[in-house]
């Protein structure tokens, strides 16, 4: 599919028209947005707030494709968009100059009996002289351990970088702007949005609806057996420093604990999971288990100083996988139909896209969500099977 027009008479006036409008600039809509301006197409993406500042923002940044705790069924999809960051990475750093540095490249998992490594997985058993040379002071609590070379970055630097490039490649970012509402029109979405002048709108061949935790607004007419059922899941995370020589460069992990390293003495210790709707406060008592533990594993952390504290809202859908690809909804209504003038046609919601839903993966997930659905977009096939995250599922698990 090639850009089309810019512009679309409607009446008397033309409207702005778009190959793809994205709602929701979080990493996941950015980083398909920068796939979609990068094949060619012209790309406006809307935020209710200020791009990447939800759960984007919050994340711990492991990419942790084989971690033992995943569901099976996002192992696939993980690997791929894995082996994708270091173009992504690229991209970003050619468009912006800014280069996102990667702040561990190791991580030590604790594996508890009954619990496996994903199949393929690079792993060495670690003996206790190990550990105390890459952790020192390590406490494993009767847990063997091994060595997993995995990556994490800080999502932060990618707060700061992903938005610029998305700038640069000439996408439309509208931040601040809430989308209240979506109708078909003419074969396009006619998006409605808040503006200082009141509401404005504009029209898209295509629509992605990223907006994570939040809900995503469905045109007007679209019946689906069932929305994708994606609800707020609330981590919280704190930040220490620690002065001195016994520091640690790798990520340490056990069933409900991690402490990721940032580098300068810092250490991200995370993450509680919360039920609590869209709260995003902090517990003094939640936040104090989660330092009293991340100090019995590694105990120079209980001479460590508390930096921040924050709370992101992980989205999770009701099977804890990503929805990704076409939403699998219809308009009902009045249409024209073979039968003639007069009939009801049910007509399938083309053009209509969903990626959320990717928990605790996205910053993992987004380079190879955002690839998918550029191919699907430009009526490629995509790399990896959409099978286990399509919208549908949920309509059919309720039959």
């Amino acid at each position: 599919m090639a850009a089309g027009n810019h512009t679309e008479s409607t009446g008397s006036s033309s409207t702005a028209l778009f190959d793809v409008a994205v709602i929701g600039a979080g990493l996941i809509g950015l980083a398909t947005a920068l796939e979609l301006a990068g094949a060619g197409l012209r790309v406006v993406a809307f935020d209710r707030q200020q791009a990447m500042h939800e759960a984007s923002w919050a994340a711990a940044g492991m990419l942790a494709a084989n971690d033992p705790g995943n569901p099976p069924a996002i192992l696939e999809l993980s690997r791929y968009s894995l082996a994708l960051y270091p173009e992504f990475l690229a991209r970003i750093h050619a468009l912006t100059g800014r280069e996102i540095p990667l702040r561990t490249r190791q991580t030590l998992e604790g594996m508890p009996a009954g619990h496996t490594l994903p199949p393929g997985t690079a792993a060495r058993p670690l003996t206790e002289p190990e550990l105390q040379q890459l952790a020192p002071g390590l406490v494993p609590g009767g847990l063997p351990f091994v060595s997993l070379d995995e990556q994490s970055l800080d999502p932060c630097d990618l707060t700061e970088a992903v938005p610029a490039a998305a700038r640069a490649a000439g996408i439309d970012l509208r931040e601040h702007t809430p989308v209240q509402r979506m109708a078909r029109e003419a074969g396009h979405y006619r998006i409605f949005f808040a503006s200082p002048e009141g509401e404005s709108s504009l029209l898209a061949r295509h629509v992605l609806l990223a907006t994570g935790a939040w809900t995503a607004p469905l045109p007007d007419g679209l019946a689906p057996a069932l929305p994708p059922p994606v609800s707020p899941r609330k981590g919280q995370l704190v930040a220490l420093e620690l002065e001195g020589p016994v520091q640690s460069e790798c990520v340490l992990r056990v069933p409900g604990l991690y402490i990721v390293p940032r580098g300068n003495g810092q250490y991200v210790v995370g993450a509680t999971l919360e039920d609590a709707g869209f709260d995003q406060s902090t517990s003094e008592a939640l936040l104090a288990d989660l330092e009293r533990r991340a100090a019995a594993l590694w105990p120079p952390l209980a001479h460590a100083r508390r930096a921040a504290a924050w709370a992101g809202l992980r989205p999770q859908s009701v099977d804890s996988l990503p929805v990704i690809g076409h939403f699998e909804g219809r308009f009902e209504g009045h249409f024209e139909s073979p039968l003639g003038a007069g009939h009801d046609s049910p007509e399938a919601a083309h053009n209509l896209w969903v990626a959320m839903g990717h928990f605790r993966n996205g910053i993992l997930q987004a380079p190879g969500t955002a690839r998918i659905l550029r191919d699907l977009i430009l009526g490629r096939t995509p790399a990896v099977s959409l099978e286990p995250f399509r919208s549908g599922r949920f309509a059919l698990a309720a039959v």
